[in-house]
């Protein structure tokens, strides 16, 4: 697991920013989603071609806030990268001139729908009623590549709940996105995983200072938890 570390003048600024120390305090769990990014076979599985190794490590804190999300009555909305020869928005900037040739065939083989490496991680608790979105960006969020946004906002979603991978390219694009599109972005310290402590860190800065109220697992699924009881109580 990373060795998480959020220096004081962060807070101090978040404070400074929102007036207070956190965010949320409480979670309205139907207007809630949890959004588990790109924790796939590419990513997550060991040898896989573009390995995040603490991934793995994070799965039981990810099933464990979608167990509450579930039980809570929220959302459990799982993405994917693809990818997608015939996509309508070709990435054509990024294959052509981020990646070598080598590279970008690799990816394409990979990541392909259907191959293996594509697929959902298998130790990933998916089950039937959760969504499933394939994204053809780094950010779920963006017009065109993804039914995210649409599909959530059709649900009354106003708020989620980020955990996955890679914490400073896929589950940050999508988190500094939402939270522009009108979303509360609550960004979970130890549900999410780089390839060192250093990048997970410096986008757990950027998160807290402008951008998310981060929360561990346990604080999330205690909140998840919390309001489901309230739900009951008042049914």
């Amino acid at each position: 697991m990373h060795a998480v570390h959020v220096p004081d003048y962060i807070r101090d600024r978040a404070i400074l920013s929102h007036g207070r120390a956190r965010l949320f305090d409480r979670l309205d769990m139907r207007r809630t989603a949890h959004v588990i990014v790109d924790l796939q076979n590419g990513f997550v599985a060991p040898g896989a071609p573009i390995e995040v190794p603490v991934a793995r490590e994070i799965i039981a804190n990810v099933n464990a806030i979608s167990d509450a999300v579930r039980r809570s009555g929220g959302v459990n909305a799982f993405l994917r990268y693809p990818y997608d020869p015939d996509e309508p928005l070709p990435w054509d900037v990024f294959f052509r001139n981020y990646m070598s040739p080598e590279r970008r065939a690799q990816q394409e083989a990979a990541f392909a729908a259907g191959a293996e490496m594509h697929a959902l991680y298998p130790e990933l608790d998916v089950r039937p009623d959760d969504l499933v979105f394939d994204k053809t960006r780094f950010s779920g969020m963006i017009p065109g590549t993804c039914g995210m946004d649409a599909a959530l906002k059709a649900r009354s979603i106003d708020t989620m709940i980020i955990t996955g991978t890679l914490t400073n390219c896929c589950c940050e694009s999508t988190a500094r996105d939402a939270m522009q599109m009108g979303y509360n972005i609550v960004f979970v310290t130890d549900g999410n995983a780089a390839l060192t402590d250093e990048e997970h860190n410096a986008t757990l800065l950027s998160m807290g200072a402008i951008f998310a109220d981060l929360k561990t697992a346990e604080e999330v699924v205690a909140l998840a938890l919390a309001d489901a009881g309230v739900a009951a109580a008042a049914e």
